[in-house]
C-alpha cells in the first residue's frame, strides 16, 4: 500500500535534544559535524540514499523527514549547548530514577527535577538554529517499491546541518523496509486472507510503533499492541492468552467466558470503553485452544459454552508437539500418520474445521499461528487448508539484506562521489513541500 499522505513530524515524538546533540548518532558522524562547523565549511552536497534488496517495500521516508525537520541545523554556541546537554542528561536520569520510587514517590522532590528538565530543554531550543527549510529533499513515499541501487531519497543542502542524522534515518529506513517487505510477502502468500502482526514480542518495545506501521503498509490488517497501531490510527487485536487460561486452572472454556464477560458484557466492560471500529466497542472473542494440546475438543467445549458469541479459535500448537486430535486420527487409521504431525499442520486444521462444522459451529473462524512465514502459508494455501486468519510474528520483523546506504554524490553542484558511486537521477522521487508537510502554523512560526 502506497501512503501518499505523509505522516507529520509530530507523529514520531522524537527525542529532539538527543538527536540534535548527536547522542544517538554513530560517533564519526557527530565528529564530522563538529569538524565542519569549527572549520566553517558550508559545502552544499547531494546525499543519495538507496538499498540493495530486490522489490523492497520502502518504509521510513516520513520518519526520515521528521529527523531532518527537528535535527537539521546547528547550535549557535556549541560549548554552551554541550554543557547544557550534559546537564539535561543528568536531570533526565535523576527524573527517571525518582519515578521508579512509585507509589511512594515524593512529588515535592520530583516536581523540581521535572521543571529542571523542561527549563534545560527550553534553553537548548533557544540556542538552536534550524536548517530544515534550506534542505531540498526528493523522496519515494512509504509503500513504494524500489529496485536494488535505485535512489530512495535525495537530500540536498549544507552537509554540516544534517551530517549527524545519517545513523538515524538509515536505521529507520532499514527497519521499516524489512518489516514492510516481509509483511508484503506473507500477505501475498495468504492469498487474500487477513494477516495479523504478532511481532511485538520479537522486538524491543521502542520499535513497536514503527514496526506496526510498516506491517500495516505491507498489508497486515491488525497488530497486537495499541502502540503498534498508533501511527495509523488502530488499536491492538488479540485472543484469550495462555496465561489467562492457566490462572483459571487450565480451563480454556472458563477463561474464555470470563474474557467475554469482562471485556464485552459487563456494564463497565473494557471493550465498551476503549475498543474502536465495531458497534459499542465490541471485541471479537477468539479463544486460544491449544493449552491442553487437544484443539478439537477444547474448541468444541468453548463453542458449546459461547455459541454465537465465539468469533474464532486460534491454533498455536508448538512445533515440538503432536496434538491429541492428530494422535486419535493416527489411532483410527491403524497407526498410519497423516503426513505432517507436529505443530499446526494442515491435517490438524482440517480436523478442527470438520469438527466445528459437524457440531453446528460453521461461524467459528480458525486463526493459525506459531512458526508461520511466507513459505508455510503458501503451502497451506496451495493445499486449500481452511484457515481464515494467519497470525505471524518473528517472520515479519527478522531478516537481513534490507540495509540502506547514504553517499554524497555531488558537492556544490559538481559530481563527486567515492569510487563505485555516482549521482543517479530518478523521475520517481517526489519533491518534498516542507510547508505542506509541517503545516501553515509551524511554517509561519519558523519564519518569524
Amino acid at each position: 500500500m502506497i501512503v501518499t499522505e505523509r505522516l507529520g513530524p509530530h507523529v514520531f515524538r522524537l527525542p529532539i535534544e538527543k538527536i540534535r546533540a548527536g547522542y544517538k548518532s554513530d560517533i564519526y558522524f557527530a565528529r564530522t559535524k563538529l569538524i565542519l562547523e569549527r572549520d566553517e565549511r558550508r559545502d552544499r552536497v547531494t546525499m543519495q540514499v538507496f538499498q540493495k534488496h530486490p522489490d523492497a517495500v520502502i518504509v521510513g521516508t516520513d520518519q526520515t523527514l521528521a529527523f531532518l525537520r527537528v535535527g537539521a541545523g546547528r547550535y549557535r554556541d556549541r560549548a554552551r549547548s554541550e554543557a547544557l546537554f550534559e546537564r539535561y542528561l543528568d536531570a533526565e536520569r535523576r527524573l527517571y530514577g525518582a519515578w521508579t520510587a512509585l507509589p511512594a514517590l515524593d512529588w515535592d522532590a520530583y516536581a523540581p527535577i521535572a521543571r529542571e528538565v523542561f527549563d534545560i530543554s527550553r534553553e537548548l531550543a533557544s540556542l538552536w538554529e534550524p536548517g530544515w527549510r534550506e534542505l531540498a529533499v526528493e523522496s519515494l513515499c512509504d509503500g513504494e517499491i524500489a529496485s536494488p541501487g535505485e535512489p530512495v531519497m535525495h537530500i540536498e543542502g549544507e552537509y554540516a546541518a544534517f551530517a549527524h542524522l545519517e545513523t538515524l534515518y538509515l536505521g529507520a529506513l532499514a527497519e521499516g523496509t524489512r518489516v514492510a517487505t516481509n509483511t508484503r510477502d506473507v500477505v501475498a502468500a495468504a492469498n487474500g486472507k487477513p494477516v495479523i502482526m504478532f511481532g511485538a514480542r520479537h522486538q524491543v518495545h521502542e520499535a513497536q510503533a514503527g514496526a506496526g506501521y510498516a506491517a500495516y503498509v505491507g498489508g497486515a490488517i491488525g497488530v497486537s499492541t495499541d502502540e503498534q497501531g498508533e501511527w495509523w490510527g488502530s488499536t491492538g487485536l488479540g485472543t484469550v492468552p495462555h496465561a489467562l487460561i492457566a490462572v483459571y486452572g487450565g480451563d480454556t472454556t472458563v477463561a474464555t467466558l470470563k474474557f467475554d464477560e469482562y471485556i464485552n458484557r459487563a456494564p463497565d466492560a473494557i471493550g465498551h470503553l476503549t475498543a474502536k471500529g465495531t458497534p459499542e466497542g465490541h471485541v471479537n472473542v477468539t479463544s486460544l485452544v491449544d493449552f491442553s494440546n487437544d484443539v478439537v475438543n477444547t474448541s468444541l467445549g468453548v463453542a458449546h459454552a459461547l455459541g454465537g458469541r465465539l468469533w474464532g479459535v486460534r491454533v498455536d500448537t508448538s512445533e515440538s508437539m503432536i496434538d491429541r486430535s492428530i494422535l486419535r486420527e493416527i489411532e483410527s487409521r491403524g497407526g498410519h500418520a497423516p503426513g505432517d504431525i507436529r505443530g499446526v499442520t494442515p491435517g490438524l486444521v482440517e480436523l478442527l474445521r470438520t469438527a466445528l462444522d459437524r457440531h453446528g459451529y460453521p461461524h467459528v473462524r480458525i486463526v493459525a499461528s506459531g512458526g508461520f512465514d511466507a513459505e508455510k502459508i503458501r503451502r497451506f494455501e496451495q493445499l486449500g487448508v481452511p484457515v481464515d486468519v494467519y497470525g505471524v510474528g518473528s517472520a515479519l520483523v527478522h531478516g537481513s539484506g534490507f540495509d540502506h546506504t547514504a553517499d554524497i554524490v555531488r558537492v556544490d553542484g559538481r559530481e563527486l562521489a567515492k569510487e563505485g558511486r555516482r549521482y543517479i537521477a530518478s523521475d520517481r522521487l517526489h519533491a518534498i513541500d516542507w510547508k505542506a508537510l509541517v503545516g501553515e502554523r509551524d511554517w509561519a512560526r519558523s519564519s518569524s
